[in-house]
Parts: C-alpha cells; structure tokens; sequence
C-alpha cells in the first residue's frame, strides 16, 4: 500500500489520476499545503468501517411500522399569541 498526496488543484485537473491511485492506497488531498480530504476505494472504506451496508441500506425506514407517541407539550412553556 501506498499513500499518495496531492494538491487540490493537482486533484481538480486530473481526477481520473487520483482515482487509479486509490487503488494503490489513500489519496491525501491538500488544501494550501494541509491534509484536507482523503479518497479511498469503497473496499478500502468498508474495510477501515468494518461496515458491509451502504449509506441507502442504513437511512432506509424498515417496513414495520414505527410506534411514536410523542409526549404533549407542557401548556405552562407556552402562551397563545394575540393578534389582534
């Protein structure tokens, strides 16, 4: 495994470039000489996550429902606005 660094504007010219590099490693993106992003391959990430759902799978609602009963609003936290 490698660790490749590039610029942002290296990054911006040529993203296929630092996408075949992923492959060999983490691709360090520098903004103004600091570390600020990093590209992985989706095994490389799930790999560091440990986590085999995608982000779909995860926010996806589950087909049973779901129970919520809300507790209702305390009267005293409260007044009604008079508009007139």
């Amino acid at each position: 495994m490698s660790i490749t660094i590039i610029s942002s504007r290296e990054f911006n010219q040529d993203v296929g470039k630092a996408k075949r590099a992923a492959f060999n490693g983490p691709v360090f993106i520098t903004d103004r000489g600091q570390p600020a992003h990093v590209l992985l391959t989706i095994k490389e990430y799930q790999e560091i996550t440990h986590r085999e759902e995608s982000i779909v799978d995860l926010l996806a609602m589950p087909e049973d429902n779901i129970d919520f009963n809300p507790h209702h609003l305390n009267t005293e936290l409260f007044k009604p606005v008079d508009f007139s």
